[in-house]
């Protein structure tokens, strides 16, 4: 493969200001993070402290591997929503290694309004249950849950993709034959109780887990009958009467311990092959990219000087370099494991369309996962264009994303508007994970353009005298429009709605795609299929 070679000076005044800049957004990120990180208010975290619980990321960690990664998934769901009472939607999600076996985390945060579930919070973990689908991984369930949050409960219980889903989902990883395990370390009440109870084994905590569809409390209510928690559904009750739990340890590191010896009868997955190569370093300092990427959505660049700073060797085969230069192509590797590149230098043409399509068939043919780079400010419009067919030829790259047989991973790292989101496999293409970078930004279009798109309308209403449209020619609501659209577009306001597994450092890209690259190596890729293309 060539080496590919930066024009970029780093030792210039514009590039270390524009790395001092993005360095403070990475910073800012990290601050908040590590905010949430602690979890709910002082008072609860030591009300579950005193108990002799381990806090929900002492529990991962103590039950994965020694000295290997834990690639949490979006820690900032919830992030200034319910006055940011649900510090990462009361749930830790992620994926980690357990005897060397890649493996899904779900673990309730009970120190976050007792670990119940708002929309975010089921929303998180319907996500987790269905990268363990996409990807054959295993599920460890860390339960310490109240359940649904009750004055959230017309959000989060009846619709299709609310609470029951969770159960759905396990009954369907079940059919898939991927293990479920359950450890039961505190409260498992109503609709919840049927997670250890659908998982394939249980451990529940002696004196501290529990497991009932009904508290004593509604137990009462509703038969009269006075019963504690412990003689309800406690570990002695459920390990030895009801066979709900199959193991009763002692405490919470007993569960855990227990669990990874349950993982060593979990066989290993028949993984797919790929050529892999001995790891190499970048040529470039992947931190470079904080002097490199766009600060805003106005700003450019070219994505060859991210390539070369995350690639083994910084090595790119470009594919097509001299045709429909707005998109780039080409194959790579990251740590090791061979990856094809589709990254924005620009706006899309017909020619950029046809040309990723031809390379997402080459990596389908070729089983070669797919990364896509996000910078796009949509399709080109105009009456010229729409004549000779763009919405076609946008649509065949539609297409080919979408039944692409390979894994997908998308970083966002500008701008992600319009149609040009769908093309470039944003969060509707199936993306095995997506990340954003601290100042990226997503709507269905810039703010701008949005406010002068209104504007235009009113203008046209107005002449038909449509009184309330005639706002459009005021200033003010212009600018409460692009006020409006920076808010919504922005990576912190995507990610608390999880349309994204979260924001990530630059400089971690490397290590987060070879994680994603290895997780999606546990299941065998499918055969490729293509839909009509509209010639």
């Amino acid at each position: 493969m060539k080496r590919l070679s930066t024009t970029i000076n780093i030792q210039s005044e514009e590039f270390k200001a524009s790395s001092e800049r993005y360095r403070g957004l990475v910073k800012e990120y990290r601050q908040i993070y590590r905010e949430i990180m602690k979890g709910g208010t002082e008072t609860a975290v030591k009300k579950h402290l005193s108990r002799n619980k381990l806090l929900v990321r002492q529990r991962i960690n103590k039950l994965l591997d020694v000295d290997t990664p834990f690639l949490e998934l979006s820690p900032l769901a919830a992030n200034d929503q319910y006055q940011n009472a649900f510090p990462s939607a009361g749930i830790i999600t992620g994926i980690g290694l357990i005897h060397g076996k890649e493996t899904v985390i779900i673990g309730n945060d009970a120190t976050v309004k007792g670990g119940t579930y708002v929309k975010e919070t089921i929303k998180k973990h319907l996500r987790a249950q269905e990268i363990a689908m996409e990807n054959n991984l295993p599920v460890v369930y860390l339960v310490d849950s109240g359940g649904i949050y009750l004055p959230e409960q017309a959000n989060v219980f009846p619709d299709k993709y609310d609470f029951g889903r969770i159960f759905f989902n396990q009954a369907k990883l079940s059919a898939m034959g991927i293990p479920q395990v359950s450890i039961v370390m505190g409260s498992c009440t109503a609709g919840g109780a049927y997670i250890p109870a659908m998982s394939d084994q249980t451990v529940i905590v002696k004196n501290q887990g529990t497991i009932f569809l009904g508290g004593p409390p509604l137990v009462k209510a509703a038969t009269g009958e006075e019963v504690t928690s412990e003689e309800l559904g406690g570990g002695f009750v459920h390990t030895t009467k009801s066979g709900v739990a199959d193991y009763l340890a002692l405490n919470d590191e007993h569960a855990l311990q227990q669990c990874r010896d349950i993982f060593e009868t979990i066989p290993a997955a028949r993984k797919q092959h790929l050529d892999f190569f001995p790891v190499r370093e970048p040529e470039y300092n992947i931190e470079e990219l904080y002097g490199i990427l766009p600060l805003n959505a106005k700003s450019t660049v070219d994505p060859r000087e991210i390539i070369m700073r995350i690639a083994d060797g910084s090595e790119f085969d470009e594919f097509k370099a001299g045709y429909a230069t707005t998109l780039v192509t080409g194959f790579a590797r990251i740590m090791g494991f061979p990856l094809g590149i589709i990254a924005n230098n620009g706006i899309l043409f017909s020619e950029s369309a046809l040309k990723g399509t031809h390379f997402i068939e080459l990596c389908n043919r070729r089983n070669i996962p797919i990364l896509f780079l996000q910078n796009i400010t949509g399709f080109m419009v105009g009456k010229e264009f729409e004549n000779a067919g763009i919405a076609k030829d946008g649509a065949k790259m539609v297409q080919a994303v979408a039944n692409a047989n390979v894994p997908k991973f998308t970083i966002i790292f500008g701008g992600s508007y319009g149609a040009g989101n769908y093309a470039m496999s944003g969060r509707a293409f199936g993306s095995r994970l997506l990340f954003m970078y601290p100042a990226s930004s997503i709507s269905v279009m810039g703010g701008e353009q949005a406010a002068n798109v209104l504007d235009n309308v009113g203008n046209v209403n107005s002449r038909d005298n449509v009184p309330d449209l005639k706002a459009g020619h005021d200033n003010r609501i212009k600018q409460e429009i692009l006020e409006k659209y920076q808010k919504e577009g922005s990576a912190y306001y995507s990610t608390s709605r999880l349309w994204d597994d979260g924001i990530i450092d630059p400089a971690d890209t490397r290590t987060i795609i070879a994680m994603g690259l290895s997780m999606s190596l546990n299941r065998k890729f499918d055969e490729p299929k293509t839909g009509i293309y509209r010639m």
